[in-house]
């Protein structure tokens, strides 16, 4: 069975590059597989935000953002990370196969090392709960951007390594880089990220939308002059929200010689059409967060139900088995 897995981490606000780049096509994937799965990273964010209540408005934030943006809870596992025990103790048994070598070469702890930050535990052993994650629900693909492909090999190898102790036991996962890797441009030509607080946020009201369009970096070129799209930030953006129609129009728009102004109003525009319907959809999800916690834990029932398949094979093959755990419960779940 093809199974990809997504996990998402609740760390701030949700903008437009994670939208196009991550949520759309991440979403597109549960077209593609037998059987796909989302969860909330939430126990990952413990490595770095240290305020309750920020990360519990971060998680219903991520919960409602997905729902709105068209994530089906009835055709795929879409749950929070801690309502799934059984992670945990497989990242304990896979922590005891891992070599620290491998954990030392992370990108993450290297950069954390490198600047000279405090790294708490979580942080080194952070790929190794990861590869829980991915290895708990024998998945064999996981869509990631260049920049998280390393996290998917050290679940590869951490798994590899196993299979070799103690048999067939784990699915090899493998990476897959897609559209995931899109490079959305923020409003001064440089990747949209938080880290450079250019972002767009993405349930941001219209006119504050639109102010922030219009503060998009563009050259000295004069309304008259024919532009060229290609190097064009506002164009770029205007083509990822736009249909081929609406893009084609703005082409010729270019080519008469647009003004910037004109330019970045149509941008906006556009980018309320498609989001509108959304944003609206969001607030009421998000206004209910009983609703939402009812949905999370429809979905980690059933993801349950896969995780203890697993763990119980990882058990019997490293000797420390249940008592009495049927055959069943051996079996990976369908």
């Amino acid at each position: 069975m093809k199974v990809s897995l997504t996990g998402i981490k609740p760390s701030g606000t949700v903008h437009i590059g994670n939208y196009l780049g991550a949520i759309v096509p991440a979403i597109e994937l549960a077209r593609r597989f037998e059987r796909s799965l989302y969860f909330i990273a939430d126990e990952h964010a413990l490595t770095s935000v240290e305020d309750p209540a920020k990360l519990h408005a971060q998680i219903y934030d991520l919960a409602a953002t997905w729902l709105a943006c068209g994530l089906d809870p009835e055709r795929t596992f879409f749950y929070r990370q801690s309502a799934i025990p059984e992670v945990f103790e497989l990242a304990w048994i896979l922590g005891c196969v891992a070599p620290k070598g491998l954990l030392d070469r992370a990108h993450a702890y290297k950069a954390a090392l490198a600047a000279g930050e405090a790294i708490n535990v979580g942080v080194y052993t952070y790929p190794v709960l990861m590869a829980a994650d991915i290895l708990l629900f024998d998945t064999t693909v996981v869509p990631v951007g260049k920049d998280q492909k390393q996290h998917v090999e050290i679940a590869r190898d951490v798994a590899e390594k196993f299979n070799r102790l103690y048999g067939d036991v784990l699915a090899l996962p493998e990476p897959e880089i897609g559209d995931q890797s899109m490079t959305v441009p923020g409003l001064d030509g440089r990747k949209m990220s938080k880290s450079y607080d250019n972002v767009i946020p993405l349930w941001a009201p219209a006119a504050q939308r639109r102010k922030l369009v219009m503060r998009i970096k563009t050259n000295s070129q004069a309304p008259a002059e024919p532009k060229d799209t290609e190097s064009s930030e506002i164009f770029q953006l205007y083509r990822l929200f736009a249909t081929p129609q609406q893009t084609a129009q703005l082409e010729r728009r270019y080519a008469a010689g647009i003004g910037w102004a004109d330019a970045k109003t149509a941008l906006a525009d556009v980018m309320e059409e498609r989001l509108a319907p959304l944003r609206a959809r969001y607030e009421a999800l998000r206004a209910d967060e009983a609703a939402l916690d009812r949905v999370l834990e429809q979905g980690a029932q059933r993801a349950r139900a896969i995780a203890r398949a697993t763990l119980a094979r990882v058990r019997a093959a490293v000797g420390i088995a249940t008592p009495g755990a049927s055959a069943a419960q051996r079996e990976t779940a369908t």
